[in-house]
């Protein structure tokens, strides 16, 4: 393989810019070479794989290929109460098969699932890094097979250190003020790094007081909710009504975080709506899909929290999963208060559903009564 690189002095190759350009390819459509000590593997994306890259592979695979898929896939093809992600055997590379394992919403388990190994882990995180979905056709290869490929190369530890070190490099590379309606108070922190393919914003309302618990939101981008007004979920009324009571009540900072759907990506997100439109409950639809219920990380929300001075917040959040992340990042939660959005017929199963199965704090009575016409 080609030697490192260096530019003034610094080396080329190093393990972020490996996994961002490991992340473009898979993306594409490419395979991706991922290295575990001097075992080698190709990794393709299953949902992008056509029958002629799939045909130039098994002349490589020598029966030896196989699918990765995660353990929410595979308990959705059959493989009842399946807690690890696992491989099944391709000794013959059939699109119609990888395709029927790895997309299909009535697919079936066809062959024993055997463990996954430290490879096939690091290819399903590239997978949901890249966010496509988690279903990896994985390819052992010998150097000397691949010679004179043009090939991305990465190292798994850097595809599985790739969030913690993203995390890691977050820098403030701009703010402004932006007045906002019935905000007029508000600022703008944008910062690169973190999480997602974007950058991350901070939307600072109003004068917080940062020696006390600041009033914190962190929200996940929802196009269709925040932009359109989606009356699929609550998004969009959480967002501004959340910047209405932070201009109202002292200020406070609503983190703006790249996690559409989940942490899943927009296309897997109109994946799920599809399936939902089809009668599927919003988390039976991501396991479809081979996803677990909730995807995101917050982490590296609570480092932008310390970089913007904040050492304790109450947070508006009905997800526990958000104020455990916090908490375990090192920021503390003093308090914690509720944000209701709207009911409505197309999002009530929704709203009941992260009560029910993701342990959310929804009181459905509330927001009923908020949603009753007034005399």
């Amino acid at each position: 393989m080609p030697q490192s690189r260096t530019l003034f002095g610094r080396p080329l190759e190093t393990s972020l810019v490996a996994v961002d350009r490991a992340i473009s390819e898979f993306r594409s459509g490419r395979p991706v070479l991922l290295r575990s000590g001097a075992t080698l593997a190709l990794a393709l994306s299953a949902e992008l794989a056509d029958g002629e890259l799939v045909g130039r592979l098994e002349s490589l695979a020598g029966g030896m290929a196989h699918l990765a898929l995660s353990a929410a896939r595979l308990r959705r093809l059959g493989a009842k109460n399946r807690a690890e992600t696992g491989i099944l055997a391709m000794p013959a590379l059939d699109l119609a098969r990888i395709e029927m394992l790895a997309l299909k919403t009535d697919g079936k388990v066809d062959a024993p699932v055997a463990p996954a190994c430290a490879i096939d882990e690091s290819a399903l995180e590239l997978a949901r890094l890249s966010l496509v979905l988690p279903a990896v056709l994985v390819v052992p290869v010998s150097a000397q097979a691949i010679v004179g490929e043009p090939l991305v190369e990465v190292e798994i530890a850097a595809v599985d250190g790739y969030r913690a070190a993203q995390a890691a490099t977050l820098t403030i590379v701009g703010r402004a003020p932006v007045p906002l309606e019935g905000a007029p108070e508000t600022e703008f922190v944008v910062f690169r790094g973190g999480e997602g393919l974007r950058d991350q914003v901070a939307i600072i309302v109003g004068s917080p007081d940062l020696a006390s618990a600041v009033p914190v939101r962190l929200h996940s981008a929802c196009l269709t909710g925040d932009l359109f007004g989606s009356l699929k979920c609550d998004c969009g009324d959480q967002l501004r009504e959340t910047v209405q009571w932070m201009a109202e009540n002292q200020g406070g900072i609503l983190l703006y975080l790249d996690q559409e759907g989940r942490g899943n990506g927009i296309s897997n997100k109109m994946r799920a709506y599809k399936l939902q439109s089809q009668g599927w409950d919003t988390y039976d639809a991501d396991e479809v899909l081979g996803f677990d219920l909730d995807q995101r990380h917050f982490d590296f929300a609570a480092t932008m929290l310390k970089q913007l001075g904040v050492s304790s917040v109450t947070a508006l959040t009905n997800n526990p999963l958000k104020v455990g992340a916090i908490k375990a990042a090192g920021v503390e939660v003093a308090a914690t208060q509720a944000v209701l959005g709207r009911p409505n017929v197309h999002n009530v199963r929704y709203l009941a559903s992260k009560r029910d199965r993701a342990g959310h704090s929804i009181d459905m009575d509330a927001l009923m009564a908020r949603a009753a016409p007034k005399d």
